[in-house]
């Protein structure tokens, strides 16, 4: 039976139930459930305003509701359909969804195999699949069918080397280094998010693909149409938020390593940048600078007088940031206040301890509103009122020692139903406190995101990923994905973060590889565990405050001829400045990516597509990174549709061709479009 409720058009039969309703500018929501009723939970989304669909209920005889599920939509005499600007979802009299674009071609079918009068569906199997595990709970399982011509691309950050997911099958899970965020773009002209939180898989199969979340009380995803990437980004940040517009000081340069001890540490290093005359914007406070896991405090035998320490570095002109961790340890001052008001996260069996890192802790659990007020209550008192205004939120997955989700459980639910909120959450928790504070663009570090972190001020990175080549390569794949998902804020641990010996002349190559591609990524941040890091292993027993710090991770640490080179990349990127903050207006304003790929800006030029070594760094600069050892020269192709100009040679071309460039180890080749503008040379 078909039925509008304003406007929502449902698809009602047996116990399922199915809404679809507008939900932004060409776009539709869909909510799929067995139980009595709908939740109302928007997860990623944002309350639409309201929009008027055009709803249209044929039902002239009774339906075969197990036949009829692959047959021409236009002989149907039973069918339902609903339209908003681009996109329309089409029921047939067998309860199947189809959505097409204004030009009637369609976008996405569901796949059953059901069908009576065909012996090849006898699989009987559903699109839409809901099997009980526990209350009003379901497994449930959601089939579309597959386009052999269709790319997709988009979902969060995955360690591999694909940018063009078909083929692919993705956990929907947060790992230290993997964050699950489920929108995919499509290169048939839409936009999908998969607006549930919970534990799944998603399989982009040539033959079919299966969306699964194991434990959700309904089916719940969000569909859009549009004629170019760009719009179709634009529609999704529409509806799931826009990062606040990107302080200044966020776009120059972040020195961070593991970890500065003391705060004298800090000063000088922040005294000899300056003494050198070096741009440096942030400098980084790590992990363990605390008392204890969850008295999120500074030590003061390490740290007596954090506050001459900032207001020293704000003289200078740079920001402190200050790591927190969600980890509580049992020895922690504030543990038993807040097991007692029930701030933890819960496990559904064995001893109460969800990680292990020097001790025994309990993730605090911001799912809880309480939980996050207590938490920021004590970062405002103990690190905002002494001058900390930028926050690394840390193990934001969270990062279990055992990656068992169907063990723990949070406020909103069982973590296999809601986990992958958390990162969400945990930002939300700061955000919220920061703009209580009178912070017009809060914006904090994270490790983690799903979708929707953007509108908290999350800048994402990529994890605790090791100093090889190929871990380079997955980096810059796994940034362009984030911002087709929606997440423009995204940076790396510059030279990896673990595996990095200083001494080391492969590895300084790789490093200064890295930087160049940090030079032109949203957020230009040098971080990483390096070796030898001779005191590590011997201090790692003895306490918080005492964990070893690997050796010299600055610019000058490794030489004359690779600090030049830095050097070099740390004025560019002062130089271009300008450009890079129109560029995060642009995503504050607009959600675009501040690196994507080049189809984005040149949908028409097939061949862009499938480039994945090469991006833009907004319209006018078309940058490709050498992510290979030992490579001094690259062919780089230039998109048809404009005009090009080597920045460093001024060499023009025409677009639609590769070109082959040199690229010696102080080289990142770039070109500028159409004539642009920018300081690439000093």
């Amino acid at each position: 039976m078909f039925k509008q409720e304003g406007n929502k058009l449902l698809y009602l039969y047996d116990n399922e139930k199915v809404m679809v309703e507008p939900w932004g500018e060409n776009s539709l929501r869909v909510r799929v459930t067995h139980n009595s009723d709908f939740k109302n939970t928007d997860w990623a989304l944002l309350p639409p305003e309201s929009i008027e669909a055009e709803i249209e209920i044929v039902e002239s005889k009774k339906a075969d509701t197990d036949g009829l599920l692959e047959m021409n939509l236009d002989e149907d005499q039973n069918y339902a359909k609903i339209k908003n600007g681009k996109i329309t979802a089409v029921f047939n009299s067998a309860g199947v969804l189809t959505f097409k674009n204004d030009k009637g071609e369609i976008l996405l079918q569901e796949n059953w195999q059901r069908r009576k009068d065909n012996p090849s569906m006898s699989l009987k199997k559903s699109g839409r699949e809901m099997k009980a595990v526990e209350g009003e709970n379901y497994r449930a399982v959601y089939r579309f069918q597959a386009d052999d011509q269709e790319k997709i691309y988009g979902m969060g950050q995955y360690q591999h080397n694909y940018l063009e997911l078909k083929g692919c099958s993705l956990e929907l899970a947060h790992r230290n280094s993997q964050a699950s965020v489920p929108f995919m773009l499509s290169n048939k002209g839409y936009g999908f998010l998969w607006n549930n939180p919970a534990i799944g898989s998603v399989t982009f199969a040539k033959n079919g693909t299966e969306w699964i979340a194991k434990s959700t009380k309904q089916v719940d995803y969000w569909i859009t149409a549009g004629d170019q990437p760009a719009e179709i980004v634009e529609n999704y940040a529409e509806v799931t938020g826009k990062v606040p517009m990107m302080p200044d000081y966020g776009m120059g340069f972040w020195q961070c390593k593991l970890r500065y001890r003391t705060q004298e540490e800090v000063l000088e290093v922040a005294r000899k940048h300056k003494d050198l005359g070096l741009p440096m914007d942030v400098i980084v406070v790590d992990f363990f600078h605390w008392t204890q896991q969850g008295e999120y405090k500074f030590d003061p035998d390490c740290w007596p007088d954090p506050g001459a320490m900032i207001d020293e570095l704000e003289e200078m002109g740079i920001k402190v940031m200050v790591s927190v961790w969600p980890t509580v340890d049992y020895r922690s001052e504030n543990f038993e206040e807040m097991m007692e008001k029930g701030y933890l996260v819960r496990t559904e069996r064995g001893v109460r301890v969800t990680m292990q890192m020097f001790g025994q802790e309990v993730f605090f659990d911001p799912t809880n509103p309480e939980a996050r007020k207590y938490v920021w209550n004590k970062i405002k008192n103990n690190y905002w009122d002494k001058g900390v205004n930028i926050f690394w939120l840390d193990e934001a997955e969270p990062e279990y020692t055992e990656y068992d989700f169907d063990n723990y459980r949070y406020y909103l639910g069982s973590n296999l139903e809601v986990g992958n909120i958390y990162p969400v959450k945990y930002a939300k928790a700061f955000y919220d406190g920061m703009r209580e504070e009178g912070m017009e663009n809060p914006l904090n570090l994270l490790r983690c995101a799903w979708a929707g972190s953007q509108r908290y001020g999350a800048l994402v990175w990529s994890g605790d990923i090791d100093s090889t080549f190929n871990s380079l390569q997955r980096q810059l794949r796994a940034g362009l994905s984030m911002g087709i998902a929606g997440i423009p804020w995204v940076t790396t641990d510059i030279g990896g973060f673990q595996g990095g010996n200083i001494n080391d002349e492969d590895f300084k190559k790789l490093l200064i590889r890295w930087f160049e591609f940090g030079c032109f990524s949203p957020v230009f941040r040098l971080h990483g565990y390096r070796m030898p890091g001779s005191d590590f292993e011997n201090d790692m027993i003895s306490g918080i405050g005492k964990l070893g710090s690997g050796a010299e991770n600055e610019v000058w640490s490794y030489g004359e001829k690779y600090f030049k080179i830095m050097k070099k990349y740390l004025f560019l990127r002062e130089r271009i400045r300008p450009y890079i903050s129109k560029q995060m207006e642009k995503a504050h304003q607009d959600g675009t990516p501040v690196i994507r790929p080049l189809f984005y800006d040149f949908p028409e030029d097939q061949k862009s597509w499938d480039i994945d070594d090469q991006y833009l760094f907004g319209p006018d600069l078309l940058v490709a990174p050498v992510i290979e050892e030992e490579m001094y020269q690259r062919q780089v192709y230039l998109p048809a549709g404009a005009e090009w100009k080597d920045a460093w040679t001024e060499e023009e071309f025409s677009g639609g061709q590769t070109v082959t460039v040199k690229a010696e180890l102080d080289t990142i080749p770039l070109f500028l479009k159409d004539g642009a503008q920018l300081p690439i040379k000093a």
